[in-house]
């Protein structure tokens, strides 16, 4: 029995379409990294991007659970000596909705050049409108919330 390697020529990229109205972050961003690296797919290979894209629309309505809009704060650095910077979540989803999501996948993603080809896949939109309609992207369902039909 061999084992088959995937190659860039044979596989098939996808758009699927996700709408993150009430799902939780951290859930919502491990099946979206999931489907980022292709580890939903048979031919997986782990050295290779195999995964699909994703359009993530309704950012600004995602959920956070407990009293983590609060408490959860996100650090960043201006370079400059003393210049460490915090934010709130709830700050940083006034100001910057799609951050939340992408830093909560960013985190999920191996941290090589493997990684940043499979974050520029994700394409995160605020509102319900996206620019991605000429690819035809397909409304997928990521979360056991969206399966039961509690939306």
């Amino acid at each position: 029995m061999l084992t088959v390697h995937a190659k860039a020529s044979e596989t098939e990229k996808r758009w699927f379409l996700v709408d993150a109205t009430d799902e939780v972050l951290g859930r919502l961003a491990s099946r979206i990294a999931l489907v980022l690296r292709g580890k939903n797919k048979p031919e997986y290979t782990p050295h290779m991007d195999t995964g699909d894209f994703v359009v993530v629309v309704n950012v600004d309505k995602v959920a956070l659970t407990g009293r983590k809009w609060d408490q959860k704060v996100y650090y960043r650095h201006t370079k400059y000596s003393g210049g460490i910077r915090e934010t709130s979540a709830t700050r940083m989803r006034d100001e910057h909705p799609d951050r939340l999501l992408y830093l909560a996948v960013k985190g999920m993603l191996p941290k090589n050049r493997l990684g940043r080809a499979v974050i520029s896949k994700l394409k995160i939109y605020a509102g319900p409108e996206h620019p991605h309609a000429a690819q035809k992207p397909e409304p997928v369902v990521l979360t056991k919330k969206q399966e039961r039909g509690e939306l």
